[in-house]
């Protein structure tokens, strides 16, 4: 089984997009960044997200990028670890100048917030209390 994921981005502006993420408290791995491609790391060890200019990321694909400030082609969600962190993070992002998409959702046993970033990517940001899960 995968021991790492690493999710790859299109960006427009590199350097935008890292002063975004770093504004909501990312880090980014230098030893694989450079002025083609940023790691965003989500997890420490495990979860990263690699930012990769447009053109760049177009060398990976035959395909046409798709434009995500226009179209969904993937929903990256983050388990965080309490409501507040989820909305401080939103915060962050819209200070950051990303956007809201949704309005928040409390569920009881999870609470959902979301935001898009710089390129339009949609991040579902979730708090979970499995303890308090209805019984099925």
């Amino acid at each position: 089984m995968p021991s790492k994921i690493f999710v790859n981005l299109p960006v427009k502006d590199l350097k935008k997009s890292m002063e975004f993420f770093k504004h909501l408290g990312f880090t980014f791995n230098e030893q694989f960044t450079d002025e083609k491609a940023a790691c965003l790391v989500i997890n420490d060890g495990n979860i990263y997200a690699m930012l990769l200019t447009e053109p760049f990321f177009q060398g990976f694909t035959k395909k046409a990028i798709a434009d995500a400030t226009t179209t969904t082609e993937v929903l990256i969600a983050l388990d965080i670890e309490s409501k507040q962190a989820v909305d401080d993070m939103v915060s962050k992002a819209i200070e950051a100048g990303g956007n809201t998409y949704m309005d928040p959702a409390d569920h009881g046993w999870m609470y959902q917030h979301s935001f898009a970033d710089l390129d339009g990517h949609q991040w579902e940001l979730c708090y979970m209390d499995e303890s308090a899960l209805p019984n099925q």
